[in-house]
């Protein structure tokens, strides 16, 4: 699968900068709009994939549609917080001021903007993109977000974005070395085709969570992992997630294994 980075028809400074920096980051090509349509640049370079820096924004045209990044759910879940209102996931992780936690399956990063404002200026979360291109918009993204919220920015501000393979990711870490780590399966099987993971099918990478990893996981935590999954499903059986947790009439439920359960 080829990607290749490009600007608009008529990039300014920033643009042609941020794109040459993207290529490289992606180990890609950066060429030439030369008045092209995105299409004929395709065929030009033999590329599948192409990302398009404009006044400092990308954007990612797949064969499935276009992405860019945004907060997206993040917004209203933070809103609903600030309102007093409970989150599943915080609630499945236990997340208090000044956690850490481990996203292990970072995708669009909602889930991660969402811990790192409970987390608040004294957390960290970590989130962890298997795929470069997701991983570069998202990283980009959310340092450069505009937005009025001071909350939203601060939390995305604090996010630190790796683009990694989880299980290589996991072996690496010191014991205990985060409070929470977190997975969400989910994000690779999106319920509706409209969503904004329409356009990043085929590249997001498919492999199930595998017992191994969850072993990794529960030595990096010094608190607990944590598991988004449909609300029926069996992964969290064959998993070992004993403790399942979720709305009522909620499609999805989080799955916990405590740290002091494992003995570990």
């Amino acid at each position: 699968m080829q990607t290749i980075v490009t600007t608009s028809h008529k990039p300014d400074p920033r643009s042609v900068a941020i794109g040459g920096w993207a290529a490289e980051i992606l180990n890609s090509e950066f060429v030439d709009r030369s008045r092209m349509s995105l299409e004929d640049l395709k065929i030009k370079h033999n590329a599948e994939n192409i990302i398009v820096v404009a006044n400092g924004d990308m954007k990612l045209y797949s064969p499935r549609g276009e992405y860019f990044f945004h907060p997206s759910m993040s917004v209203p879940r933070i809103k609903a917080i600030k309102q007093g209102k409970s989150d599943h996931m915080i609630a499945a992780m236990d997340l208090e001021p000044g956690d850490s936690v481990l996203d292990c399956t970072l995708g669009l990063g909602s889930d991660a903007i969402v811990a790192s404002f409970a987390a608040g200026t004294e957390g960290m979360v970590t989130g962890i993109e298997a795929v470069p291109e997701i991983a570069l918009i998202v990283k980009h993204g959310m340092a450069n977000y505009i937005t009025e919220s001071q909350a939203l920015k601060s939390a995305m501000a604090r996010i630190r974005v790796e683009c990694a393979l989880y299980e290589q990711y996991l072996t690496g870490i010191p014991d205990q070395a985060f409070d929470i780590v977190y997975f969400d399966p989910m994000f690779r099987h999106p319920r509706l085709k409209s969503s904004s993971m329409e356009p990043l099918r085929g590249i997001v990478k498919y492999d199930p969570l595998s017992r191994d990893a969850v072993r990794e996981a529960l030595r990096v935590a010094q608190k607990r992992v944590v598991m988004k999954e449909n609300t029926f499903s069996q992964e969290f059986a064959r998993l070992g997630f004993s403790t399942v947790i979720g709305g009522r009439y909620s499609p999805v439920a989080f799955g916990i294994i405590e740290k002091q359960e494992t003995g570990l």
